[in-house]
């Protein structure tokens, strides 16, 4: 009996420490699941309140399945072939041979590709991605029921890679939902549904392992990654979360990048789904002016203590900035009532804004915050080894200039001939750190709030001479198209 009472008594006490441990850790539906707890529910109580968790994912994709199409889209490819000559003359007994060789080369070719696409309406329209309906002739929607159909290009908008396109199936169509992508979380579940390489609907499943990855693009990067499988022919089509609505469409993948995708957030095609219906193409607004990051040692040569905001390099001459009176030097913190943490947040938030708004725009200058009008205007199109001529050497900065003269201009493809080339960057020097290249134009050298134009080798020499005893030096310079600021430690 003593025996018994205390396997009793063990047995209860572990059973408590079971119970106590387990209301401890708070054990999630997930890990129930993995001990083989049947029990499902769909939602469990957070510190911020109610978040949903994994669902029934089979019977997610029979609902959401339907709206989901394949795109196989035609482009005719025609080839320029010289007519071919038998060298050997008419009586050469290979003469057949050469004449179905040569003189039957075809003049015209079919290319073919796969993509995805997903209806967000019952009369017919389908998002996709603008690189799998780029050039196409011919556009062919199927549906998972089979039905196929010829599919019209309602509108694109090749910089956030977004197409608009239409089918006419004579019938209400199943369409999803578009939901929020800005409330997406990070570790949040993700489903993708598309046509990986051309199989047919499949679906994959993972997590948002980043939000606002910038992978070079374009101008407006703002990519969630995702581990859910995306690959070729998955272009185009919808990235769901676990309500089944759409938060993304399936974008981009990166060779060798072991099952990373990212996906365009659906509040971006959201933005301009409207225009690219009525119009077949987005109106955005243009501020003019070139930003980079505020980098600590432009933040000191500026007497910025804050690193937050968008670094004007340089403005366009004639655009909404220049009249505003904004210049090289400023950072932009606020545009429109919003705030404005880096330079990848600026290009999304003018180009959103009607042309013709008078925005405010606050910035920095001088050290100082301020606040000026603006009124944006629209974007009309994409922003887009020297010798000759007497050389300087500056031995402080390791830099090598010399004026540009009318071949150099012709060269750099510029008509303004103010300014310095760089003709030469000494290794291991300021310059170099700095990140200054050969062929680089000097336009002007910034303190504090004041921009200085360097219009020849003899002012960059007076220039230089006269801030030699600063910490660092702050170059206006263009490199091609861009117009970037480059700061040079002097000490």
């Amino acid at each position: 009996m003593i025996r018994k009472s205390k396997v009793v008594v063990l047995v209860l006490a572990a059973v408590a420490a079971g119970i106590v441990l387990s209301a401890g850790f708070n054990v999630s539906p997930i890990a129930r699941a993995l001990l083989g707890d049947k029990e499902k529910p769909a939602v469990v109580p957070t510190a911020s309140g109610m978040r949903m968790l994994p669902v029934d994912i089979p019977q997610l994709f029979k609902e959401v399945s339907p709206a989901v199409v394949n795109i196989s889209t035609t482009q005719l490819m025609k080839f320029n072939h010289p007519q071919m000559r038998n060298p050997f003359g008419r009586q050469d007994p290979f003469d057949e041979f050469f004449n179905n060789f040569f003189g039957r080369m075809p003049k015209e070719q079919k290319r073919r590709s796969l993509g995805s696409g997903f209806i967000v309406s019952p009369d017919g329209y389908i998002l996709t991605n603008n690189h799998v309906v780029e050039k196409a002739d011919e556009v062919t929607v199927t549906l998972l029921d089979k039905e196929q159909f010829k599919a019209k290009v309602v509108g694109t908008d090749p910089k956030i890679d977004i197409a608009l396109i239409k089918i006419d199936a004579k019938k209400k169509l199943t369409y999803v939902s578009l939901g929020d992508s800005d409330k997406l979380d990070v570790g949040e579940w993700v489903v993708a549904i598309g046509n990986p390489f051309g199989l047919g609907h499949t679906v994959t499943a993972g997590i948002v392992g980043a939000k606002g990855r910038i992978i070079g693009s374009g101008p407006y990067d703002d990519f969630i990654q995702t581990d859910a499988s995306i690959n070729p022919g998955n272009s185009g089509g919808p990235l769901f979360d676990l309500k089944g609505e759409v938060v993304g469409i399936n974008t981009a993948i990166i060779q060798g990048g072991q099952g990373i995708g990212f996906a365009t957030p659906i509040q971006l095609a959201k933005s301009v789904l409207d225009q690219l219906k009525e119009k077949g193409k987005v109106t955005r607004g243009w501020l003019g002016v070139y930003i980079q990051p505020l980098t600590p040692d432009a933040a000191e040569s500026l007497g910025i203590s804050d690193r937050r905001g968008a670094l004007v390099s340089d403005v366009t001459s004639g655009g909404p900035a220049e009249k505003a009176g904004i210049r090289s030097g400023d950072v932009i913190v606020g545009f429109d009532g919003k705030e404005i943490r880096d330079e990848h947040e600026l290009p999304q938030v003018v180009a959103l804004t009607k042309p013709g708004k008078t925005v405010d725009v606050r910035l920095i200058r001088g050290g100082k915050e301020t606040s000026v009008p603006v009124t944006i205007a629209e974007m009309a199109g994409e922003p887009g080894k020297l010798a000759g001529g007497h050389d300087l050497t500056t031995k402080n900065l390791g830099l090598t200039v010399q004026d540009i003269t009318p071949e150099i201009a012709q060269r750099l493809e510029t008509e303004n001939t103010k300014g310095v080339v760089v003709t030469g960057v000494e290794d291991g020097s300021p310059a170099e750190d700095a990140g200054f290249n050969e062929g680089d134009v000097i336009r002007a050298i910034l303190r504090q709030d004041k921009r200085t134009p360097v219009t020849s080798v003899a002012e960059f020499g007076k220039l230089v001479k006269k801030f030699e005893s600063d910490k660092t030096v702050l170059f206006l310079v263009e490199r091609g198209d861009a117009r970037i600021l480059l700061t040079v430690k002097t000490k």
